[in-house]
């Protein structure tokens, strides 16, 4: 007989792949359960954070629905802060006064749940992001509490919410026409800067890329530097329009050396350049101390500097001031202005080794072309009020004040 084992017809058995079944979404239970440990506790936020991370639910799926729950007390209706079915709770934000003192122990117990569950940030994001799109369908006070808590989740350093998230949702137009953006940006400011400094502000608000461009906070009607000062200053922030006026004027500037160096460097002829300067210095506003350190800083930045070679160095800021002292002259139009061009003078060669041994020199030049006056170089001599390199600069002095008293003398 063959030792050979029979065939069978029992085939292979294949086993069943195990699909992925996910439960369906059920954002109303979560929220109710969420609000029943706010009833529970009575909404001690202490003891509603610890049941909160003693619990099971999963904030991985319905974390924007935690938040809503937090913001308004219950579940909002998709894209929109109206109330959805369900149990509410009147432990919210936007039931609490509209004060500093009740609105920060709800950042701060935020601040607990994300430092155990910091994927939150991002459902954080969504749910403040959609809130401030929507800032017409709140109350007058419902919109400064949610301003004072944007303001105090900064300057309690919230961990990881940008501030973009807070600061492009506002630029919707029909918000900023209606004032609406203004109004909470207002108020943000004001709750901001009672923890923070200026520095600090203008720091978060280059992150949220808005440092140049917060007058789009502004209607249009109202967005010009003047109305930005009217409005920030009427409401107590000096420091805020002393920034802003500052930075207005550091471009103000900007443009003004710029368009000066162009003139020197294409030798423009001296009548038109002082012409050109006098309608800048009228449109501008600049005041006139600013407008001689200007003249001078441009003027010397435009020396071709020889190194080490300190004949030449003189020659070349001598030659300058001899060739632009007419312009000079335009604006150093009394003693409190000559002095300033002599402070300006001697804190430059204080401060460019270069330039240390020309300061008598410079002086003496500016006195020939009539730029300075005898009077006012020795004010500067005997009463100078600027210490930087001043005993030096006195002792190299004296031979052409010792010069310019027996001419007087003389006379």
């Amino acid at each position: 007989m063959s030792s050979k084992e029979k065939p069978t017809l029992g085939g292979t058995r294949i086993k069943p792949r195990k699909r992925n079944i996910t439960a369906p979404l059920d954002p109303a239970a979560f929220a109710d359960a969420v609000v029943q440990i706010y009833l529970d506790n009575a909404g001690d936020l202490e003891l509603v954070a610890k049941s909160i991370e003693s619990s099971d639910l999963n904030f991985s799926r319905y974390g924007d629905t935690f938040f809503e729950v937090i913001f308004t007390g219950g579940r909002t209706q998709p894209g929109t802060i109206k109330p959805d079915e369900g149990d509410r709770h009147s432990y919210s934000i936007i039931d609490c006064e509209a004060t500093r003192e009740a609105i920060l122990p709800s950042v701060l117990y935020i601040q607990k749940i994300l430092r155990r569950r910091p994927f939150l940030i991002k459902n954080l994001e969504n749910v403040m992001r959609r809130f401030l799109q929507c800032l017409e369908l709140f109350e007058d006070n419902e919109r400064k509490k949610l301003a004072i808590f944007t303001a105090l989740t900064f300057s309690q350093k919230l961990s990881g919410l940008p501030p973009e998230t807070v600061f492009q949702p506002l630029l919707k137009d029909n918000l900023v026409a209606k004032g609406l953006v203004l109004s909470f940006i207002t108020d943000f400011f004001k709750e901001y800067l009672k923890d923070s400094n200026i520095d600090d502000l203008i720091a978060l608000l280059k992150k949220g890329k808005m440092e140049d461009n917060m007058l789009e906070f502004f209607p249009t009607a109202k967005r010009t530097a003047e109305g930005f000062s009217e409005h920030f200053m009427k409401e107590g922030l000096a420091s805020l329009v002393e920034y802003n006026q500052k930075k207005i004027f550091d471009v103000k500037l900007k443009e003004m050396k710029s368009a000066l160096k162009t003139q020197i460097e294409e030798e423009v002829d001296i009548s038109e350049v002082i012409d050109s300067m006098k309608q800048q210095v009228k449109d501008s506003n600049m005041p006139d101390i600013e407008v001689v350190r200007l003249l001078w800083d441009v003027l010397m930045d435009a020396v071709q500097w020889s190194g080490k070679n300190q004949q030449q160095n003189a020659n070349a800021a001598l030659r300058q001031v001899k060739t632009w002292a007419e312009l000079l002259n335009a604006f150093c139009t009394s003693g409190k202005l000559e002095l300033e061009l002599i402070y300006k003078v001697q804190v430059q060669c204080y401060e460019d080794a270069k330039l240390m041994k020309l300061f008598p020199e410079i002086i003496r030049s500016l006195y020939e072309q009539d730029v300075l006056a005898e009077d006012t170089i020795l004010l500067w001599f005997r009463k100078g009020s600027n210490p930087k390199g001043r005993q030096t600069f006195v002792k190299s002095l004296e031979p052409f004040v010792k010069w310019l008293e027996e001419a007087e003398e003389e006379e």
